[in-house]
């Protein structure tokens, strides 16, 4: 073991005997009456293996068994990582540099204790495919893309539009060019090392679809037992979710037939809602602000599934937020019965 602090915490003193890791109260742990032995913080960089971390500790008279409590309470109260120094020696500089942040959150929020190298290794061998490259897709796409994820690709049939440019996505050079092509631009001016370029044949480990799903796109995925996220905002509303693990959570299809049943006209008014024959004049009630902020939840829950942090707010249920309002609610959406998907059933055997 090579024992470090935590990267997104700091030593603070709190008083002459008291050290304080980290600032905020629900992050932060303290060690009371240290005495010299706090001098064996300072040691913690990652740098030494807890043998050096012993030896350099007893030039300046500290025992090795101070140096085994502390290191033991500074590891039970989850400060303490051991330092990834394989990844780090494997990674190029410039990279290792831009995703430090990614690390040092990863190993905050999931409490592991590797410094983040599991996290990263999953992101790195992961394949995102965003269907629908708007402004809420491409910025969903490069925020994948900075967060570690090496193969991240769009789908997109259109051309970029004023209407289409946000930070994060399309730039004012890219109007009236491809919208997949925009994309990439974009990715590779946060991640130059990120595959941007789409491959029909292979299967992404996530898709995400934006807008309204195009029903073929979701009856492949669900046939081929592709996890997908859904992602929308219009009407100054935002919808993230589904996200939908073929047979063991609610799909798309749940989502609805649960409409239909409180609202009869639901299947005519989605599928006048999903054509393409509505009025083109009519603009997308979807502001700056508002696309990111779908676009950064959407991209937290693709992340939590991907780095399998646990169980996505999103799985049987959407994260809804409607202006002017600036507050998340999640709303429950259980397997339908009706469906076949077949959800029901892995949800059936789950409570046995």
């Amino acid at each position: 073991m090579r024992p470090a602090l935590k990267a997104g915490l700091r030593p603070l003193w709190r008083d002459r005997d008291t050290l304080q890791i980290g600032v905020d109260p629900r992050r932060a742990r303290a060690l009371t009456g240290l005495g010299k032995a706090a001098a064996i913080v300072s040691l913690l960089d990652g740098s030494r293996d807890t043998a050096e971390v012993a030896r350099t500790a007893a030039v300046y008279g500290i025992s090795q068994d101070a140096v085994d409590k502390i290191i033991g309470l500074l590891a039970s109260a989850g400060v303490l990582d051991d330092f990834p120094a394989g990844l780090r020696a494997a990674l190029p500089g410039y990279l290792l540099e831009r995703i430090s942040p990614e690390l040092a959150c990863a190993a905050l929020a999931y409490g592991h204790g590797d410094g983040g190298a599991a996290v990263f290794a999953r992101r790195r061998a992961a394949f995102v495919r965003v269907h629908g490259a708007g402004r809420v897709g491409a910025c969903i796409a490069t925020f994948l893309a900075a967060s570690g994820v090496a193969w991240v690709s769009c789908v997109d049939a259109g051309r970029v539009g004023p209407p289409d440019l946000a930070p994060g996505g399309a730039g004012v050079a890219d109007v009236g060019q491809r919208r997949p092509a925009a994309v990439a631009r974009a990715i590779h001016r946060v991640a130059r090392e990120v595959r941007t370029a789409d491959d029909p044949r292979r299967l992404p480990d996530l898709a995400v679809l934006t807008g309204r799903p195009d029903p073929v796109v979701l009856a492949d995925l669900m046939r081929h037992r592709v996890p997908h996220l859904v992602a929308d905002a219009d009407e100054a509303i935002a919808v993230v979710g589904p996200l939908v693990r073929p047979g063991r959570s609610a799909c798309v299809r749940c989502l609805d037939l649960s409409k239909a049943a409180r609202d009869p006209a639901w299947p005519r008014v989605l599928a006048q809602a999903g054509g393409a024959g509505g009025p083109a004049t009519v603009p997308q009630a979807c502001d700056t602000a508002l696309a990111a902020a779908t676009a950064a939840l959407a991209t937290a829950q693709a992340l939590m599934l991907i780095d399998r942090a646990g169980e996505p707010a999103t799985a049987n249920g959407t994260l809804e937020l409607v202006l002017p309002d600036w507050q998340w609610h999640r709303r429950g959406w259980p397997a339908h019965p009706a469906c076949t998907c077949r959800a029901t059933d892995a949800a059936s055997q789950s409570r046995r």
